[in-house]
């Protein structure tokens, strides 16, 4: 794949022809304007990682031009370049947005480090964007439970290694935010990070989002455009919810796994492709596969480094850290500084479920902070809050909209905790009270995130 796409405008042949050259050597596809005209037509018909303009032209000037995109919304990066430099053209040019400014002659070094410099940024700010969109969203990887050890552990390892990466667990775990760990851990952190939720995409746009497209290609298509495995090169495209592609998409996502190439909507020319696919999924694929919704051959393509995110109720003794997180975000978003979570409030909010997982434990935490009128938001405005009984009034566990697995889960929760509570802790005669194995129990307190569950092995109180 071309280290990028550059536009070179300039009325010197001479210097259109060095600068191609160049370019070409070091990597760079180069298309070049000898006016302003060509120039705006080929802007029209396909797009460019960066371009470089002169400022004086038979038919116009470069600044003009560049202030002509800027106006209609074009975030091209533009160099400008000028055989007559001022200080005012420079100055003309930067406060346009241009991200440089080079004097003719022209030095090929100085030029190939402008641009180098100039993609690095484009790309960081790209990255920055997204990070600042994604912020507070569903929290970063926070926990020190030993789910989560296991999980940057695992992150860690697939970061080192260039195979595929399968992404599972339920909504709201962050599967997101792991594939962005395992890109800037890896040797790709200096790519782009491109991702495509392939569920929000219709299906017959799927595979121009993906492959790209010509000018003409189908109505609408106005200009060449790139898809994510173009601007993914050199760095790291995610998949999102990838279990509900298309089948007819599928068949064509493995071929591009298997060959490395693509061809753009429309198009007749084979691109190889330098892209680590982070592919995710909320579904069960195995059974997906089984039902002949999912390609198997897809499937074991996609699931060569497989990672299996816990839900928050698998890892309780993260929720407060988490909670306070999401507080300290929430209060200074919605500007009610000094607000406290209390050690009840924060008990009640470890004995939920949470079937959005930690996306419902941000949203939580929020509409606390909008709702709750006093400073301190404690254990009944939380109960409140999630619609669980408050203090002195009638225990109900079930809410709807809940699967009856969840509230299964937190009934049993409820039942053990009470039980081990009255026994002091003792595992054996909470087994026995219960009327259940003690290796069953202990199972059953890991399996539901009881903490101290491996406590309390002595003997049994005495009776009486």
């Amino acid at each position: 794949m071309p280290r990028g796409h550059v536009l070179v405008l300039d009325d010197e042949r001479s210097i259109l022809t060095t600068l191609q050259k160049a370019l070409t050597l070091e990597g760079y596809t180069v298309d070049v304007a000898g006016g302003i005209a060509i120039a705006d037509d080929k802007l029209q018909k396909r797009s460019y990682d960066i371009a470089l303009f002169d400022v004086a032209l038979p038919d116009g000037d470069g600044v003009d031009l560049l202030k002509r995109l800027r106006a209609s919304g074009s975030d091209l990066p533009v160099i400008v370049m000028s055989g007559h430099a001022t200080i005012d053209a420079a100055v003309r040019a930067t406060r346009l947005g241009a991200l440089d400014f080079l004097e003719k002659p022209i030095s090929t070094d100085r030029l190939l480090l402008v641009l180098d410099n100039a993609l690095r940024l484009v790309r960081a700010e790209a990255e920055a964007k997204i990070l600042r969109a994604q912020t507070g969203k569903i929290g970063e990887l926070i926990g020190d439970s030993r789910a989560m050890l296991d999980l940057r552990d695992q992150i860690a390892r697939a970061a080192k290694a260039t195979a595929t990466v399968l992404v599972t667990g339920e909504r709201g775990t962050g599967k997101e935010l792991v594939a962005r760990a395992i890109h800037l851990a890896s040797k790709r952190a200096k790519g782009p990070l491109e991702k495509m939720n392939c569920a929000a995409v219709p299906s017959e746009l799927i595979e121009s989002e993906l492959f790209g497209h010509e000018a003409g290609a189908f109505t609408g298509a106005t200009k060449q455009r790139r898809g994510k495995f173009e601007r993914a090169s050199g760095g790291t495209l995610f998949l999102d919810e990838v279990g509900d592609m298309p089948l007819s998409m599928q068949a064509k996502l493995l071929r591009v796994l298997q060959e490395r190439e693509i061809e753009r909507v429309g198009g007749s020319e084979t691109l190889k492709v330098d892209v680590r696919v982070v592919a995710a999924t909320n579904r069960d694929l195995t059974a997906a596969c089984q039902a002949g919704q999912f390609r198997p051959d897809l499937y074991d393509r996609l699931n060569v480094l497989p990672l299996a995110l816990p839900p928050l109720r698998a890892r309780r003794e993260d929720i407060p850290l988490l909670a306070r997180h999401f507080l300290a975000l929430a209060t200074e978003a919605n500007d009610r500084p000094g607000m406290k979570l209390s050690d009840a409030g924060l008990t009640v909010l470890a004995g939920y479920s949470y079937p959005g997982n930690v996306r419902e434990l941000r949203n939580v935490i929020e509409r606390l902070v909008i709702l709750t009128p006093d400073d301190t938001i404690d254990a009944d405005d939380v109960r409140t809050c999630l619609g669980t009984p408050v203090t002195g009034s009638k225990i109900s566990l079930f809410r709807p909209g809940v699967p009856y697995r969840v509230l299964s889960e937190e009934a049993d929760r409820i039942l053990i905790e009470e039980a081990l509570a009255h026994y002091g802790g003792q595992m054996a005669g909470t087994a026995r009270a219960l009327g259940i194995e003690r290796s069953h129990l202990y199972k059953k307190c890991r399996a539901l995130g009881i903490r101290n569950a491996d406590k309390g092995e002595g003997d049994d109180p005495p009776a009486g």
